[in-house]
């Protein structure tokens, strides 16, 4: 078994590859690098998986997909994997199978069973010092916090470190052995919380972790389920908590509308929505919001409902 991803060198991935392997795991983008270059060929492939397919299939993956598929013999089986299918998705999907066989394990956008949700209304400007408190609930226990923006995530990971936590950071901006030295060192327990935008939100495979805070909501709805799919992984419980701000209102909507159910209320109150709002990217907690005092983190949350539940 052979990976290959962007970030890293091509000349030891080459390298690596002229020995021949069974099975290669590749981002799209570096896997063309590699044929252009002829390292490989894939005359010989008998399958193609797609890992994540409404997100490989999406705009910004079909391109180099279809030249991928095309240096792939018709005569091989193909198979895509997703925990959601959107309609357009699925659409493009049907452009690469032949009498598909469709095999679902639950309903489309459903979360695990096992996942204990809840969301908690609050001011973007209280939200910093509201997570703080939901993590000094759980000592030593792995939390991924995911937040909308690169340089929101880096900011606040900095604050929460700040605090006393032990935290680490990753997005975009950051080289693949960046990632990688900050998921080594939270797989092994070094640090006990992730700050992370959507790059986490699919393939972090983490039994370990027992929560996950939506610091932002996503505004993709079915980018919910696979960020609190972080939790609850190999038959483990999992509490997902969501943070929604008055602007948010729209977005949790949205992924209640997704998933079909409502999410529990477990912390403040509804606000009311505001027509024809739209959240805007969020950049990290603001200063004036974001000075916990001493002692911040061992208290609960303000509502008397709290994290018990989550």
């Amino acid at each position: 078994i052979q990976r290959v991803v962007g970030g890293a060198s091509i000349n030891v991935q080459s390298e690596k590859l002229s020995k021949g392997c069974d099975v290669l795991i590749a981002t799209p983008g570096r896997l063309i690098d590699l044929l252009e270059r002829r390292a490989l060929v894939l005359s010989e492939t008998k399958y193609l998986v797609l890992d994540e397919a409404d997100q490989m299939l999406d705009i910004g993956f079909i391109h180099a997909l279809r030249k991928i598929a095309r240096l792939i013999p018709a005569d091989r089986q193909t198979l895509l994997f997703s925990a959601t299918m959107p309609k357009l998705m699925e659409e493009l999907a049907d452009s690469y199978l032949t009498d598909p066989v469709r095999v679902q394990v639950a309903a489309p956008g459903k979360a695990a069973e096992k996942i204990t949700q809840g969301v908690h209304f609050t001011n973007q400007g209280d939200k910093a010092t509201l997570l703080s408190e939901y993590l000094a609930k759980h000592p030593g226990e792995l939390a991924v916090v995911f937040n909308r923006t690169k340089h929101g995530s880096d900011k606040l990971a900095r604050l929460l470190e700040g605090w006393g936590f032990s935290v680490t950071a990753i997005h975009g901006n950051k080289s693949q052995g960046q990632r990688e030295r900050a998921l080594a060192s939270f797989r092994a327990g070094e640090v006990q919380v992730l700050v992370a935008t959507d790059v986490a939100a699919r393939g972090l495979d983490i039994p370990q972790v027992a929560h996950v805070y939506n610091y932002d909501l996503p505004n993709v709805p079915e980018n919910y389920v696979h960020r609190i799919g972080r939790t609850a992984r190999a038959g483990r419980d999992g509490r997902a908590v969501a943070f929604c701000a008055p602007l948010e209102m729209d977005d949790l909507k949205a992924i209640e509308k997704a998933m079909g159910a409502a999410i529990p209320v477990i912390g403040g109150e509804p606000h009311a929505s505001v027509p024809g709002a739209k959240a805007p990217a969020r950049g990290g907690p603001r200063r004036g919001g974001s000075g916990a005092p001493k002692g911040a983190k061992a208290a609960g949350p303000k509502s008397d409902r709290g994290p018990k539940t989550a």
